[in-house]
């Protein structure tokens, strides 16, 4: 196979890649706190020909699938009424423990677990300012969870949620739909958080538009899968005429 027919086979494979991330956005678009990755292009240059021995020689472009963005938009905060549900005006995250260690969400659907403890919808355990699983007993009936982040009942402070920052958002690994590893960074502790009760952040994905371009996508790779095949068809022609020449 010559340059033309590498060059348009690395734009399909960069074009499958687009759709696979359309699709996991899609497929995330009523997840609580997602946040929607685009991906991150570039021209990757290769020498034709050996410029020190071919006359002639020119340098052709690939496209090259470098990595993806996580876009940081935040999602729209509905009311859904359950006192456990918690939204963050505002960066941050909640952290939550699992078995790999901690973790941070902004998905902040949480539930009582069987233990009394808060839990997100991994059954992970919600943690506080101090580190720790947040408890609350049988006695609190009616939860309040203020704008700072503290947790009262009727009974009094429970405790308080902590929520954390980072220098750089983009350097997180996505671990599933929800969570996030700090992935080396230091989690930094919000001074002045700001919290919803009774809410849910949604995903910050647009499903109208991210269809549209996953149909514009469609045609773009539908129009490079016709190119390759017209290519291998003049491949073979000239294979051809070469052999009856012979």
């Amino acid at each position: 196979m010559d340059s033309p027919g590498y060059i348009i086979l690395s734009r399909m494979s960069a074009q499958l890649r687009t759709q696979s991330l359309a699709a996991q956005n899609l497929a995330n678009a009523d997840t609580p706190g997602y946040r929607a990755s685009r991906p991150i292009f570039a021209e990757h240059p290769a020498l034709q020909r050996d410029t020190a021995r071919i006359p002639g020689a020119r340098e052709v472009n690939y496209p090259w699938d470098r990595a993806s963005w996580r876009d940081e938009k935040a999602g729209p905060i509905t009311r859904t009424g359950n006192p456990l549900d918690v939204a963050i005006s505002g960066p941050g995250y909640f952290a939550v423990e699992t078995p790999r260690g901690e973790r941070f969400t902004r998905a902040g659907r949480f539930t009582i677990g069987a233990d009394g403890r808060l839990v997100d919808q991994g059954g992970n355990p919600v943690l506080n300012t101090a580190g720790n699983p947040i408890a609350i007993s049988p006695g609190d009936s009616r939860i309040e969870i203020r704008g700072d982040g503290s947790i009262h009942s009727e009974n009094g402070e429970i405790g308080r949620l902590r929520l954390v920052r980072f220098a750089n958002d983009q350097t997180l690994l996505s671990e599933g739909d929800r969570l996030f590893n700090a992935n080396g960074q230091q989690a930094e502790p919000i001074e002045r958080p700001a919290v919803v009760q009774g809410a849910v952040e949604g995903s910050n994905v647009q499903s109208v538009i991210e269809l549209t371009r996953m149909m514009a996508e469609l045609r773009e790779f539908q129009l490079a899968s016709q190119f390759a095949e017209r290519e291998g068809e003049r491949l073979q022609s000239s294979v051809e005429r070469i052999l009856r020449k012979r």
